[in-house]
């Protein structure tokens, strides 16, 4: 989609928000789990189905919130710079020029191997820079980071 900057946003992988929904989830059913046995075991029935059900609907919530950051995450290669943007409450868009990036990592362990995402990282000069693409399909991330070097190379010689 294009908007104000002239973007082409592109989305994230959607291997990601996979595993990001199921590892909240299992953590929450755990919870949820947790506090239907303590709440049955102290105080009865009630209170327990109760205090499951509230938690279930926290988990809702939580997963919701999961993917809207999901969505939030976008990244655009435009003539002389990469933007990244991310954020649901505060939106937040980094702009890096390809002549500051000092070089470009992609980092896959071995949950994101299997299911063929990767993380791409950019460095600058700057302490302060934290850009990144947290979930990339991984030939995607592999083709990125050699377009970004060439042109972060290109756009240095001509300092």
């Amino acid at each position: 989609m294009d908007d104000e900057l002239g973007a082409d946003w592109q989305p994230l992988a959607p291997a990601l928000l996979t595993v990001r929904l199921v590892v909240t989830g299992a953590l929450g059913l755990i919870l949820d789990v947790a506090v239907v046995a303590v709440l049955a075991s102290t105080r009865g029935a009630l209170p327990a189905l109760v205090g499951g059900v509230l938690v279930a609907a926290g988990l809702g919530a939580v997963l919701l919130m999961v993917t809207r950051r999901w969505r939030a995450w976008g990244w655009a290669e435009r003539a002389d710079d990469l933007l990244v943007r991310r954020g649901v409450l505060i939106q937040r868009t980094s702009v890096v020029p390809y002549g500051r990036m000092q070089f470009v990592d992609v980092v896959s362990g071995p949950l994101a191997r299997r299911l063929g995402i990767a993380r791409v990282h950019l460095h600058t000069a700057a302490a302060a820079s934290d850009a990144h693409l947290p979930g990339l399909p991984a030939a995607s991330a592999h083709q990125l980071r050699d377009r970004l070097v060439a042109l972060g190379e290109a756009r240095q010689a001509g300092l």
